[in-house]
């Protein structure tokens, strides 16, 4: 099955831009459509629509307070929609975050996109790439942040989005390259 026979969408709200690279980076390694959630965390009926028909989404938002942006958050809750007529049921999904401090309580980011996904029905993408945490890990490293649920990523604070680690983005893009072969092998079982 080609990349092209799966679709994956990936839904994201970005303040200032290194969500948004990050959002690339996955949707470079599964092909996938972008969906920036607006600044008043709000999607157009066209995105809304190709979500209805994706087979995998992933899900990101920057870690703020502990948790995802409110703008995230309206989407969440505006997902209802699809949650009540079951559209989104058996779909492949995953997420990613990042924020300024090396934890920032992104982990709770994290797990409030997989309970999304369970209310939705859906099946979680693990990350399945080891940390980079020996002595001899520098900052672009693969999964320098040792997660194993999904992709998180590091930028300072003071930092543009053009300075964020290469590693964080290439985690991401092999995320997003993981989420797509999940999809074509779900997919392809369905089909059998």
């Amino acid at each position: 099955m080609s990349d092209t026979a799966v679709k994956t969408a990936v839904v994201y709200h970005s303040g200032y831009g290194h969500t948004q690279r990050m959002a690339e980076a996955i949707a470079k390694g599964a092909n996938a459509a972008l969906l920036p959630i607006d600044a008043e965390g709000n999607l157009s009926d066209e995105q809304w629509a190709t979500l209805h028909a994706a087979d995998a989404i992933v899900f990101g938002s920057p870690t703020y307070m502990g948790g995802p942006s409110w703008q995230f958050k309206k989407f969440a809750d505006a997902s209802s929609g699809a949650w009540f007529e079951g559209k989104w049921q058996d779909k492949v999904f995953g997420g990613f975050t990042n924020s300024a401090s090396l934890n920032g309580d992104k982990l709770n980011t994290l797990n409030y996109f997989v309970l999304l996904a369970g209310q939705h029905g859906g099946l979680w993408v693990s990350l399945a790439l080891k940390p980079a945490n020996t002595k001899a890990a520098v900052r672009d490293d693969i999964n320098r942040m040792g997660s194993y649920l999904a992709p998180m990523a590091q930028s300072d604070a003071d930092a543009a989005p053009e300075e964020m680690s290469e590693g964080d983005l290439e985690t991401a893009r092999l995320y997003g390259a993981r989420i797509a072969q999940t999809a074509r092998r779900f997919d392809a079982e369905r089909r059998s």
